[in-house]
């Protein structure tokens, strides 16, 4: 088990501070679960309040002892009464915040309310976006774990090399790989910021199925076993000739990379091949851009001309209807971390820390789904890969 050093949580809670400076804020309080890991290095339920300045509190609900454990913090208090909040922050030092921030793009309405009634005289106000900010910008400490993932990332395209045959059925093979990655230290559960975010470790589709739009925000949907979740791996049996999307988030002690690969039982048709081909073409385009630090909407705004210049503005990420507007997405505790290659983001520039995966793809429906996937960072001497497996197409 790997502890998150103090210092490591010092720094952290330090930007988080100069933020707050920024925006006027005299405190933040902090209670869903990839905050709570990536502030205090466990995930115990409980409020962390932290101040403008000092040292922050963890007021621990459940579990307290676990937590003091776990995590590194100074102060970490038991708490099993949201009502104690008030006096216990005061009896710490801290004066009734005037200006509070709360993670209210996550924070239930019912809990909103709740410490409304208890700082009844505060302006409450969203820390959302300073804590994502905080958070894209990887230290170095953050990198080694997800070059870990990476690692394990590789595995997993190496064993799906192994269990792919024909007639096993799409849920077959991601069962395999989940077991795999478990034994290899995934944590099982992939955390995503957006809300009804639920989405799997594991996306394996093949042949027309991959091209089966789903109301996640992704390019792939694939039909999943139930309405119930209507994404992902299926009982559809793979086939030869028809191209397999394995598309697999792994995870290392609590960070996440992301890498998808293209296989196939034979051969793939000539549309498949070079659209894959092509997709490798777009790659490269991001990996010149995002190098000298081009802006998030910038790169997805060339990378979309590209696609549509090569024929494929119908099935560039996505069908018509189902087309996604972004290429890329930030990662770390979450998925969709900062930064996002995006349309609408064209003001945000790319910074050394940041990490994030590319993922350019085509949906052909009736026929099926290529593209690639690979996560990266931006470091002092460039564009670095964290995931890094061989990148042709794999014909078995």
């Amino acid at each position: 088990m790997r502890l998150t050093p103090k210092n490591e949580l010092e720094y952290r809670y330090r930007k988080l501070q100069s933020e707050m400076a920024g925006a006027g804020l005299d405190a933040v309080i902090m209670v869903q679960n990839a905050d709570l890991f990536y502030f205090t290095g466990t995930a115990q339920a409980g409020n962390l309040y932290v101040p403008a300045s000092g040292r922050p509190l963890y007021l621990v609900r459940r579990n307290y002892l676990r937590a003091r454990m776990e995590s590194a913090l100074a102060e970490v208090f038991p708490a099993p009464s949201l009502n104690d909040l008030p006096g216990l922050v005061s009896d710490h030092g801290h004066k009734a915040p005037k200006r509070l921030g709360l993670e209210l793009d996550v924070l239930p309405v019912n809990l909103y309310l709740k410490y409304r009634a208890l700082y009844p005289e505060a302006e409450l106000v969203d820390a959302s976006p300073l804590i994502r900010r905080v958070r894209m910008v990887k230290s170095h400490y953050e990198i080694h774990i997800m070059q870990d993932a990476g690692n394990q990332a590789d595995k997993v395209y190496k064993k799906a090399a192994e269990y792919i045959r024909e007639g096993i059925c799409e849920v077959e093979l991601a069962a395999e790989l989940e077991r795999f990655s478990r034994l290899e230290g995934h944590q099982g559960y992939v955390r995503m910021r957006a809300f009804n975010g639920e989405v799997g470790g594991f996306q394996v589709l093949a042949g027309p199925d991959a091209a089966a739009p789903a109301a996640s925000n992704t390019p792939l949907g694939g039909m999943g076993l139930t309405p119930a979740f209507g994404h992902g791996a299926s009982y559809n049996r793979i086939r030869r000739g028809e191209p397999i999307v394995v598309d697999c988030a792994s995870c290392f002690d609590g960070y996440l990379v992301d890498q998808t690969r293209v296989f196939a039982l034979g051969s793939v048709s000539d549309r498949m091949r070079r659209g894959y081909e092509d997709m490798l073409r777009i790659e490269e385009l991001m990996v010149q851009m995002a190098e000298v630090g081009g802006s998030w909407g910038g790169i997805y705004h060339a990378c979309l001309d590209l696609a549509r210049e090569m024929g494929y503005a119908d099935n560039f990420m996505g069908t018509p209807g189902s087309q996604v507007p972004f290429i890329g997405h930030g990662l770390g505790v979450e998925i969709d971390e900062y930064p996002f290659i995006a349309r609408g983001f064209e003001a945000e520039t790319l910074q050394v820390g940041m990490a994030f995966a590319f993922e350019p793809k085509l949906v052909f429906p009736g026929e099926g789904a290529v593209g690639i996937e690979n996560s990266f960072y931006l470091s002092e001497q460039g564009l670095k890969r964290l995931t890094f497996s061989r990148q042709e197409l794999v014909l078995l």
